[in-house]
């Protein structure tokens, strides 16, 4: 008679994958992803799968939209403070910021968490994050993976990585085909760097000579830690309320790349954008770090966003409308460019008035 198989897990364990730890962890998230539910959700978490249901999410002939994203280096200042409960925002909002630029809903968000050892109170932190960035944008965390991988990451090292599904109807995707020359650029802020150039920010901070625990040089109410770690905006609801309101012509996410390499990625051939260097206030994180970094205004604007989070273009006529619109949503808004005929002889994206910006 076979003595049977003993249910264990010691000798894996002893490897460093320990399973309990990631079904504590399971259990832990389960409200939180269950705090996220949304018309068109349809099972919990725990399966080999999720479904979705369109049709409840009100959709007749939807088109879907997906986008995956991470958060880079940003997890680094995370995880050297141990504050692990607002970079899951980030990761969202990567995400969903990249839908809804085409018009896109937000239906559902699935998360990837790869570690070396699972730290179950920093995971929790990090899916509460994620948890909350669902709210904002709408749509639902209906699963994900947790990957113990000794070996791999270091100690209790983890890397993220967010995808995103949303939908919108045949026909009413937003390509940016119809801008033509004579458009209005409107700029929507950001809250600070959100997700893109950390490799350089913290190779500032390091020449710097300050800790991240100092005050902030741009923001001495706050640590610079604190500061850096600032979570990405979501525009998911203010721009999906443009975008059905009719006449947007095309919305650019300022992500990795900056100002002058994303908004020609909706622009058709032969178009170019003039952008008003002084149209906006630059923000004080960026000001600092052009200062401290020696860095060109021309590679801050293809680096960072600048203070200019999500861009929105429009007829002239159309502008005042869109303005108060996005305002009535809480976004900060301006006027900050034209768009104009392409020129071998000048960048696609050309800002007037730059340098002045950086002096101080």
């Amino acid at each position: 008679m076979s003595p049977g198989v003993a249910i264990g897990g010691e000798k894996y364990k002893a490897a460093g994958v320990d399973i309990d730890a990631g079904a504590d962890l399971v259990e832990a998230i389960k409200p939180l992803a269950g705090a996220t539910s949304r018309a068109g959700s349809m099972a919990g978490l725990g399966g080999f799968g999720a479904f979705f249901d369109l049709r409840a999410a009100g959709f007749d002939d939807p088109v879907l939209v997906a986008a995956t994203d991470g958060v880079g280096t940003k997890l680094e200042i995370a995880q050297n403070l141990g504050r692990h409960e607002t970079i899951g925002i980030d990761l969202v909002a990567m995400c969903v910021n990249d839908l809804v630029v085409q018009g896109a809903e937000p239906l559902f968000f699935l998360d990837y968490l790869a570690t070396g050892r699972l730290d179950v109170a920093a995971a929790t932190q990090v899916i509460s994050g994620i948890a909350e960035g669902c709210r904002r944008a709408g749509c639902a965390l209906i699963g994900g993976e947790t990957a113990e991988m000794p070996g791999m990451y270091q100690g209790s090292a983890y890397d993220l990585a967010g995808f995103a599904v949303g939908a919108v109807e045949r026909g009413k995707a937003l390509t940016g085909a119809e801008a033509s020359a004579g458009d209005v650029v409107l700029g929507l802020a950001s809250d600070g760097i959100h997700a893109n150039g950390y490799s350089l920010v913290r190779a500032i901070v390091a020449d710097s000579g300050l800790d991240y625990d100092d005050p902030a040089p741009f923001a001495t109410e706050q640590t610079l830690g604190g500061a850096l770690l600032t979570p990405t905006r979501i525009y998911v609801k203010s721009c999906l309320e443009a975008a059905r309101a009719g006449g947007l012509k095309a919305l650019a996410h300022i992500t990795g790349g900056g100002l002058t390499q994303n908004i020609p990625r909706v622009l058709p051939d032969g178009l170019a954008v003039r952008l008003e260097g002084g149209s906006w206030p630059v923000t004080p994180v960026f000001v600092w770090l052009a200062n401290a970094g020696a860095v060109s205004p021309g590679e801050m604007a293809r680096t960072f966003n600048c203070g200019i989070g999500m861009v929105a273009i429009c007829r002239p006529d159309d502008c005042e409308r869109f303005t108060k619109l996005f305002r009535a949503c809480d976004e900060n808004v301006q006027r900050i460019g034209t768009v104009v005929p392409a020129n071998s002889s000048v960048p696609t994206v050309a800002i007037q008035d730059w340098d002045a910006q950086w002096q101080t």
